[in-house]
């Protein structure tokens, strides 16, 4: 979806066409007054869409009667329009520094504290995508490497469906970044809630394990967060699994851009190479 039909669909929706956009991915979003408002995708196309939407507003509901710091939504539900999910959230106060992995983690703890809500919450789907961004690329990506990564996949699914966790397995956020952590005046606060799910903790943990191996977190960054979460999943039997699970996942989605863009091009060739090579140890770079 791109600015021209979001900016219509925001229109429809009765809100300023010429309202702020703050970010164009998976949805578009944007600012107006105390209001953010995120456009997703064509629900009609992808059916899950508007599912997830309304999933999103019942979730940020749920964590403010639990007492979780988390972004909240201004009104109940989620209006289709045009055929696009739209969804209103209030607007959090500016920044007062960047969110550090300390903050996630800290987060993290109080999610992880939580029982399952009153409504289902679907698994972590981590390589669901890696067949649909792998049809996206097409021949702008070696068919060797498509069915290379196709094959972990399968093996990698197989593997995490036999995992013992360390820890009780119940709600996750699911894509448990800094970046999705807002540090506002009263302290920091979660958002970006689409990828909740229920399922093994230790999937919000691996991701930041991975971003020490793969991504230049530094180490006492890293240690920060093992520090205020209170378990490095490292130790964890399990850990390699989950993190070649991701690593699969995140090797097909940079390949999805690789038709339109020369950089995501060498960079699914730099991942490809470094798991066909077994080498956890070259840096992979964010996209």
């Amino acid at each position: 979806m791109d600015e021209a039909r979001a900016r219509e669909i925001l229109a429809a929706t009765g809100l300023p066409r010429d309202a702020e956009l703050l970010a164009l991915g998976e949805n578009a979003v944007f600012g107006t007054g105390g209001l953010v408002v995120k456009v997703g995708r064509d629900a009609t196309e992808h059916s899950e869409l508007l599912d997830r939407a309304r999933r999103e507003v019942s979730l940020a509901s749920w964590l403010a009667k639990c007492g979780i710091p988390a972004v909240r939504a201004a009104e109940p539900g989620a209006r289709s329009v045009d055929g696009h999910p739209v969804t209103l959230w209030h607007r959090l106060p500016d920044a007062v520094r960047p969110a550090g992995p300390a903050d996630l983690a800290s987060l993290l703890r109080q999610v992880h504290a939580l029982p399952a809500p009153s409504f289902a919450l679907p698994r972590r789907e981590l390589l669901g995508g890696v067949e649909r961004w792998l049809r996206i690329a097409g021949d702008a990506i070696d068919p060797d490497d498509a069915d290379y990564l196709r094959e972990r996949r399968d093996g990698f699914a197989e593997a995490a469906a036999a995992l013992t966790p360390h820890l009780p397995p119940g709600p996750i956020h699911g894509d448990a970044l800094p970046r999705n952590v807002h540090v506002g005046p009263d302290g920091p606060v979660l958002v970006d809630l689409e990828t909740f799910s229920m399922d093994l903790r230790e999937h919000d943990l691996v991701v930041m394990a991975l971003s020490r191996d793969r991504y230049g977190l530094p180490a006492e960054a890293y240690s920060a967060f093992t520090s205020a979460y209170g378990w490095d999943v490292r130790e964890w039997p399990g850990c390699p699994v989950l993190r070649g699970a991701r690593e699969t996942a995140s090797c097909a989605w940079v390949a999805q851009h690789a038709p339109a863009n020369p950089k995501a091009r060498a960079e699914f060739r730099r991942r490809v190479a470094s798991l066909r090579d077994d080498d956890p140890e070259v840096r992979w770079y964010p996209f």
